[in-house]
C-alpha cells in the first residue's frame, strides 16, 4: 500500500500559520506530514493538530550544523541526534532525515566519507533503543545542492554497509536521484530492504509529480510490489499559480489507483 505524506515547509504554503497546514493536509487527503527542522517550531501545538487529524509526522530532520565529514564530529552528532529523538518523541515521529554538509575544500574525500561512518555509528544505538530510523539523505549536486558531499546512491549504499545498522538507512529522494543519476525502479528494487523513507517531486522543476519526466505511475508501482510499508513524502514546491490542493490531484490519484 502507497501511503503519502507531505512536507508541509514546501506544501500549503498559502497558510501563514504553520500549524494550520496539518489540518490543510488531512482534508486534502494525505496520510502524514512532515517538516525540516524542529527547534522554532511549536511541537506541542504539532503534536496537538497531528492527534486531532490524526496524521502521523513521518520525517524530520536532525539538527546538526557542522554535518558529519569528520571523525572529531562524532560526540557533536550523537548530541545533535539526542536533541533530535526527544523532538521526535514529543510528536511520534520515527524517522529522522540525517545529511552530511558540504564537502571540504580540498579535502580528502575518503576521510569525509569515513567521517560521516563514524558518525553514524555512533549514533545508531541511540535509535535503535529509541525505536527510530536514521536515514541519510543524499542530494544533488547539478541544480540544488552544489557542494553538497553525498550525491549518489551507490556511496551512500557503501556507506550504510559500513555503519551495519538496522536503525541507520537511506533516505531515497526520486527528485534528486533522477536528477544524478537516473536508472530509478532499478535500484530503489535491488536496494529496498536498506531504503528507509522517500521523497517525491517531479524533475525538472521540482515540481508536483505529473508536471515532468518521471513515470510516477510506474515508480510508486515499483515502490509498492517491493513490499515496501513506509511512507512517501512529496517534497515539493507547486507549479506557479497552482493551489497546494490542486497541485495534489495527480499523485493522489494514483496512489488510490495503485491501493485500489
Amino acid at each position: 500500500m502507497i501511503k503519502l505524506s507531505g512536507c508541509i515547509e514546501m506544501l500549503f504554503g498559502e497558510l501563514a500559520e504553520f500549524v494550520e497546514r496539518i489540518p490543510a493536509a488531512a482534508r486534502a487527503g494525505l496520510d502524514g506530514i512532515e517538516y525540516w527542522g524542529y527547534s522554532a517550531k511549536d511541537l506541542d501545538a504539532i503534536g496537538a493538530a497531528c492527534r486531532k487529524t490524526k496524521l502521523p509526522v513521518t520525517a524530520m530532520v536532525v539538527e546538526a550544523p557542522e554535518g558529519m565529514l569528520d571523525f572529531h564530529l562524532a560526540d557533536q552528532f550523537v548530541e545533535a541526534t539526542q536533541r533530535a529523538l526527544a523532538a521526535a518523541e514529543a510528536v511520534g515521529c520515527k524517522k529522522l532525515i540525517c545529511t552530511t554538509g558540504n564537502e571540504r575544500p580540498n579535502g580528502d574525500r575518503k576521510l569525509q566519507h569515513a567521517g560521516i561512518v563514524a558518525c553514524l555509528r555512533a549514533a545508531a544505538p541511540l535509535a535503535e533503543a529509541a525505536g527510530v530510523t536514521l536515514v541519510l539523505e543524499p542530494l544533488n549536486t547539478l541544480v540544488d545542492h552544489v557542494g553538497y558531499f553525498l550525491d549518489t546512491s551507490r556511496e551512500s549504499f557503501q556507506i550504510l554497509e559500513q555503519v551495519d545498522s538496522p536503525a541507520v538507512k537511506l533516505l531515497y529522494d526520486v527528485y534528486h536521484m533522477q536528477v544524478m543519476e537516473g536508472n530509478l525502479i532499478s535500484t530503489l528494487t535491488s536496494h529496498i530492504d536498506q531504503i528507509g523513507h522517500f521523497h517525491a517531486a517531479d524533475v525538472p522543476g521540482r515540481h508536483e509529480p505529473g508536471t515532468g519526466e518521471i513515470n510516477w505511475a510506474n515508480v510508486l508501482a515499483a515502490i509498492n510490489d517491493s513490499g515496501y510499508d513506509g511512507y512517501v513524502a512529496l517534497e515539493y514546491s507547486p507549479s506557479p499559480g497552482t493551489a497546494t490542493v490542486e497541485s495534489l490531484k495527480h499523485i493522489l490519484q494514483l496512489r488510490d489507483q495503485i491501493n485500489g
